[in-house]
Protein backbone atom coordinates (compact mmCIF):
# COMPACT_ATOMS: atom_id res chain seq x y z
CA UNK A 1 0.00 0.00 0.00
CA UNK A 2 1.52 3.34 -1.00
CA UNK A 3 1.81 6.24 1.38
CA UNK A 4 -1.11 8.67 1.51
CA UNK A 5 -0.33 12.11 0.15
CA UNK A 6 -1.78 15.31 1.56
CA UNK A 7 -3.67 17.43 -0.97
CA UNK A 8 -1.42 20.50 -0.91
CA UNK A 9 -4.12 22.90 -2.11
CA UNK A 10 -6.41 21.80 0.71
CA UNK A 11 -3.58 21.98 3.26
CA UNK A 12 -3.10 25.67 2.42
CA UNK A 13 -6.81 26.46 2.72
CA UNK A 14 -7.99 24.54 5.78
CA UNK A 15 -6.83 24.11 9.37
CA UNK A 16 -8.27 22.37 12.39
CA UNK A 17 -9.56 23.96 15.58
CA UNK A 18 -8.77 22.51 18.98
CA UNK A 19 -12.13 20.75 19.09
CA UNK A 20 -11.56 19.14 15.67
CA UNK A 21 -13.73 21.38 13.50
CA UNK A 22 -12.30 22.62 10.21
CA UNK A 23 -11.56 26.33 9.76
CA UNK A 24 -11.76 28.01 6.35
CA UNK A 25 -11.49 31.47 4.83
CA UNK A 26 -14.64 33.15 3.57
CA UNK A 27 -15.13 33.94 -0.12
CA UNK A 28 -15.78 37.34 -1.77
CA UNK A 29 -13.01 39.35 -0.09
CA UNK A 30 -10.48 39.55 -2.93
CA UNK A 31 -11.64 42.22 -5.35
CA UNK A 32 -14.58 44.53 -6.19
CA UNK A 33 -14.50 45.69 -2.57
CA UNK A 34 -15.68 49.26 -3.20
CA UNK A 35 -19.36 48.31 -3.40
CA UNK A 36 -19.23 46.16 -0.25
CA UNK A 37 -19.95 47.76 3.09
CA UNK A 38 -17.31 48.04 5.80
CA UNK A 39 -19.40 45.70 7.95
CA UNK A 40 -19.52 43.06 5.21
CA UNK A 41 -15.76 43.30 4.58
CA UNK A 42 -15.01 43.11 8.30
CA UNK A 43 -17.11 39.97 8.71
CA UNK A 44 -15.61 38.34 5.60
CA UNK A 45 -12.19 38.67 7.22
CA UNK A 46 -13.18 36.40 10.10
CA UNK A 47 -12.68 32.66 9.81
CA UNK A 48 -15.60 30.42 8.94
CA UNK A 49 -16.18 26.74 9.60
CA UNK A 50 -16.60 23.97 7.04
CA UNK A 51 -20.13 22.56 7.17
CA UNK A 52 -20.31 19.03 8.56
CA UNK A 53 -21.77 17.77 5.26
CA UNK A 54 -18.50 18.80 3.53
CA UNK A 55 -16.14 17.94 6.38
CA UNK A 56 -15.74 14.30 5.35
CA UNK A 57 -14.38 15.30 1.93
CA UNK A 58 -11.96 17.83 3.41
CA UNK A 59 -10.66 15.32 5.99
CA UNK A 60 -10.05 12.80 3.16
CA UNK A 61 -7.72 15.33 1.51
CA UNK A 62 -5.83 15.89 4.79
CA UNK A 63 -4.90 12.40 6.02
CA UNK A 64 -2.05 13.56 8.30
CA UNK A 65 -3.74 16.53 9.96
Amino acid sequence: MPKLKTHRGAAKRFSFTGSGKIKRKKAFKNHILTKKSAKQKRNLGKAGLVDKSDAKRVVAMLPHA
